[in-house]
């Protein structure tokens, strides 16, 4: 007996990056409170020592210079939301643990880049568009190079808890308006854009990315008035 298995793939290999990516419809199974109370037992494990908070608040200009060119970076290439929180908490780490920069600070920078699109991408920004973004100052060897400094130097456990893990969790379930599903829409890009600035700052440094996500939404909220449903009180319970 025979049987017929088509593998046809409809992709286009010059597809651009930066086009929509097909996903999973969001699961109600992995959210709600269990799935939060988890996130915040494991996310001191990510969080700076009190040291290197001390060192960059004394002096933050390169950690700031460094941060925001991997904002523009992530937003060039159209990575997704989540890649940009995780590239810096990665940078974060790595520098509290060595409290030294590299001879390239922006490779370092690149390197945690590519490791956060790697964890949560399919279709993962390339080595060469990071070193075309850094004026070709180093080269992909030197990225990968610092690829493996960097998992061996956190011990390959980068897979931090972000401010971007908690704000899903704060959403109600669909139900199906349209002027529903807007605000939460619009209320979840401020929301985005309120966490990549806090990530920026060094005044941020050392804070739960729990505290971050919360104080994102409620500004959010209060930036967009009573625009919004009637029944946000789900969202103001998780918060």
């Amino acid at each position: 007996m025979s049987v017929s298995v088509s593998l046809w793939c409809e992709e286009e290999q010059g597809q651009a990056r930066g086009h929509s990516q097909l996903r999973a419809p969001w699961d109600p199974s992995v959210s709600g409170q269990r799935i939060i109370q988890r996130l915040l037992q494991v996310e001191e494990r990510y969080l700076p020592s009190a040291l290197y908070v001390a060192l960059i608040q004394r002096d933050p200009e390169r950690r700031e210079e460094l941060a925001k060119w991997a904002m523009e970076v992530c937003c060039e290439r159209g990575c997704d939301e989540t890649v940009f929180p995780l590239s810096v908490s990665m940078l974060d780490c790595f520098l509290s643990a060595s409290l030294s920069l590299p001879v390239s600070p922006y490779c370092l920078a690149a390197a945690c880049i590519l490791i956060a699109s790697k964890l949560t991408e399919c279709d993962t920004i390339s080595a060469d568009s990071l070193c075309a973004a850094a004026e070709y100052s180093f080269l992909p060897s030197n990225i990968r190079e610092m690829e493996r400094v960097i998992l061996a130097t956190l011990r390959w456990d980068v897979a931090a808890v972000t401010a971007q893990d908690f704000i899903p969790h704060s959403f109600p379930l669909k139900d199906g308006k349209t002027d529903t599903e807007e605000f939460f829409s619009t209320l979840r890009r401020h929301s985005d854009t309120l966490v990549a600035m806090c990530v920026c700052d060094y005044r941020f440094l050392g804070a739960p990315p729990s505290l971050v996500a919360a104080a994102a939404l409620n500004s959010a909220l209060r930036g967009l008035g009573n625009k919004g449903p009637g029944h946000l009180g789900h969202m103001s319970a998780t918060l």
